[in-house]
């Protein structure tokens, strides 16, 4: 297996996850007025939401395959380990829109996302095994501030779900938008 075939693979599979995600917007059968479409807006919200996840990841994600030459059996499966939670998040999504942002529906969003962070934690350290604690990619993430802020967030959130889930659609958003702003450590790291 080379490195192109797992990210080509890792590439087709988020964008069909992001094709399935967008056909859960159902069009109101005539419905021509702007209006119909009211009912849809927590659905496109919710939508919007895990489209910048589905993005950050597979940004992120490209980032992380390009500091290694052969991928292992090990970070195969961790990557399959991750495209696995991240297929789950069409169903979340959907469910979490289609709910109003209801408690149960969020906390269930908030699982997937914290199943895909520690997937993704988990991938990043089978690359490190690989690679070793003196590699460009380990002097790039150093202590992954934003990685474990993000998942001591998401536990906040999904507890926080029982009692407003309001608070927890905010972290869910301050998350999404500390990873929206790009994280270059690793094309710095490789670049030096």
């Amino acid at each position: 297996m080379t490195k192109s075939r797992l990210e080509a693979f890792s590439d087709g599979v988020i964008a069909i996850i992001i094709t399935i995600m967008v056909l859960e917007m159902k069009v109101p059968p005539n419905s021509p007025l702007l209006s119909d479409l009211k009912p849809l807006i927590p659905v496109f919200l919710s939508y919007v939401l895990s489209f910048i996840y589905l993005a950050t990841y597979w940004n992120n994600h490209h980032h992380l395959l390009h500091t290694i030459s052969r991928p292992t059996g090990v970070i195969m499966w961790a990557n399959l380990h991750l495209l696995f939670w991240l297929s789950l998040i069409p169903f979340a999504t959907g469910w979490l829109g289609q709910n109003n942002f209801a408690q149960t529906p969020s906390a269930v969003y908030g699982v997937v996302l914290l199943c895909s962070a520690f997937a993704y934690w988990i991938l990043q350290k089978a690359i490190l095994n690989s690679q070793g604690c003196d590699s460009a990619l380990a002097k790039a993430i150093g202590k992954d501030f934003k990685g474990n802020l993000s998942l001591a967030l998401y536990l906040i959130a999904i507890v926080s779900c029982f009692f407003c889930s309001w608070i927890a659609q905010a972290i869910y958003i301050f998350v999404a938008l500390i990873w929206l702003v790009p994280d270059r450590r690793i094309e710095q790291a490789l670049q030096s």
